[in-house]
Parts: structure tokens; sequence; C-alpha cells
């Protein structure tokens, strides 16, 4: 098991995860990665129209291992 860190970047700045959890794989990984930024997302979205937002996963001796990045753009027409 390693003990991974998700660090959040969206519009209301940067936050660093000091906490961790442990995991067993990359799938585990990317679990939640994806659960954190639906998370995210399901509360900024309402409010933007614009947003990104990032998750960079970093293991216990700081080595970055993922960034995932979910991008929403929404153009009323008309």
């Amino acid at each position: 098991m390693t003990r991974y860190f998700f660090d959040l970047q969206n519009n209301d700045g940067e936050t660093r995860d000091e906490q961790g959890v442990e995991l067993g794989s990359r799938d585990a990984v990317m679990q939640d990665v994806t659960r954190i930024l639906m998370d995210v997302a399901r509360d900024e979205l309402p409010d933007r129209n614009r947003t990104d937002i990032s998750v960079l996963v970093r293991t216990d001796i700081g080595k970055t291992v993922s960034v995932a990045t979910l991008t929403f753009r929404n153009q009323w027409l008309g």
C-alpha cells in the first residue's frame, strides 16, 4: 500500500492534501480522483459558465504520479 495525496486546484485556488489516504492500486487512485472531481464539479457548476478543476496526485515521498483535469464551458447562444 502507498499513501497518496490529492491536491485540488479550482476557482477557489489550491488546496493541499496534508492527510492522504493509503491505496493499493492505480484503479483505486483513479476512483478517488474521479470522486473528487465529481464532488467539486457538483458544487461549482451550478454557479459558473466556465471552470477548470484539477487534482494532482502525489505519493508520500512527494513524487507526482497523476494530474487529472475536468474542464466545463457553457456559452449561451442568441
